[in-house]
């Protein structure tokens, strides 16, 4: 059961490839741009992680959903593939969004 958060993650990123694919919203649509937005967006997030996790602020929260393999001190593998979640989500949300508005 270790592993299980992160098997979700890879759900969930499967069904943002899905999307986007489907759509063309994001990858599909640039793919070179889109790589360098995503890997600055994750890039930010985890430097703020980091930042947090240095000033004492963030923690590693104790689960048996989680692998237990930490990146860096109180840095869990599974939050760069949160972070990629994230940052994928909200792009393909935006490109999504700024076709609606074009329609409208």
């Amino acid at each position: 059961m270790g592993i299980l958060y992160l098997v979700a993650l890879f759900i969930a990123l499967f069904g943002m490839v899905m999307l986007d694919r489907r759509f063309r919203l994001f990858f599909w649509a640039d793919a070179r741009r889109a790589a360098i937005v995503l890997m600055a967006g994750v890039v930010f997030f985890l430097v703020w992680d980091l930042l947090g996790i240095g000033l004492g602020i963030f923690f590693r929260g104790e689960t048996a959903f989680m692998t237990g393999l930490q990146v860096a001190p109180e840095l869990p593998l599974e939050e760069i593939f949160f972070l990629t979640l994230l940052c994928y989500l909200t792009m393909n949300l935006f490109a999504a969004a700024g076709r609606v508005r074009v329609r409208s």
